[in-house]
């Protein structure tokens, strides 16, 4: 039994560290004296944070991701939240539907969307806008809400629904009082990976960003066709660390209510 359990745990942490090591090598590219990268550095440098900040062009665009991301988060816990409260009072088979229908960009091939969201987009003179970029980013970002208050309220006890209604509480109330408060960990995980989702994203922005919005995954993509210099290890460093901060934040704020 111990063996079995210490080679399911050396397995975990392989894997783990497949996963994992391949992304934070990124991070002492960052700090290289060069001007190319090379793992690990030869000599090391805070130069290129230096360059990436006081570059308008990837202050602007990390500022642009930052307005994207948020007005995304927004957005898609409000209407996820509603569309997993719907999907919660349906019967079975609708419920079915109608949580594929909202997995539906999950599954779908990136570039598909890409260009049938560009095609929408285009149509509209919409290519090039904020507009345009939140409405592909909450396509994507929206089923993970759906998916994690759908979790929560699926654990949510409807006894203490019946007791509020009993008592005389409106169905707003009722949300407000009780069913928010306990399905908040599924709203803040929600919240959590629809930041994540329209931070990181790049091929739906690459249609649909414009020379006056344009996203920090965007710009890294286009210094890394011009000249793979540490500064796209900056870029990619920054974008670690704001993911990393998010969740961190998410799982402190469900300690705090657990």
């Amino acid at each position: 039994m111990n063996l079995g359990r210490i080679s399911l745990n050396a397995f975990v942490a392989l894997t783990a560290a497949f996963l994992v090591l391949p992304i934070l090598a990124i991070v002492p590219a960052a700090f290289s004296a060069q001007s190319f990268i090379r793992l690990p550095p030869d000599a090391w440098s805070v130069r290129w944070w230096g360059t990436f900040f006081n570059d308008d062009s990837w202050r602007v665009t990390l500022l642009a991701s930052l307005r994207v991301a948020a007005i995304t988060t927004v957005v898609s816990v409000v209407v996820g939240t509603a569309a997993a409260l719907g999907i919660a009072r349906s019967g079975p088979r609708m419920r079915a539907l109608l949580t594929g229908l909202f997995l539906g960009p999950v599954v779908t091939p990136a570039i598909v969307l890409a260009v049938a969201l560009y095609s929408m987009a285009r149509a509209t003179g919409l290519v090039g806008t904020t507009v345009a970029l939140v409405i592909a980013h909450t396509t994507l970002a929206l089923p993970f809400v759906v998916l994690n208050v759908g979790v929560s309220l699926d654990s949510l006890d409807r006894r203490l629904l019946l007791a509020a209604a009993g008592l005389g509480a409106d169905d707003f109330r009722i949300f407000r009082s009780v069913t928010l408060p306990l399905i908040a960990p599924g709203v803040a995980g929600g919240a959590v990976f629809a930041f994540v989702t329209s931070f990181d994203e790049v091929v739906l922005s690459i249609f649909l960003a414009g020379p006056t919005v344009k996203t920090l995954p965007v710009r890294i993509w286009e210094e890394i066709r011009l000249a793979y210099t540490p500064v796209v290890a900056v870029g990619a460093t920054v974008m670690i660390v704001l993911a990393l901060g998010a969740a961190s934040a998410s799982r402190l704020l469900q300690r705090k209510r657990s």
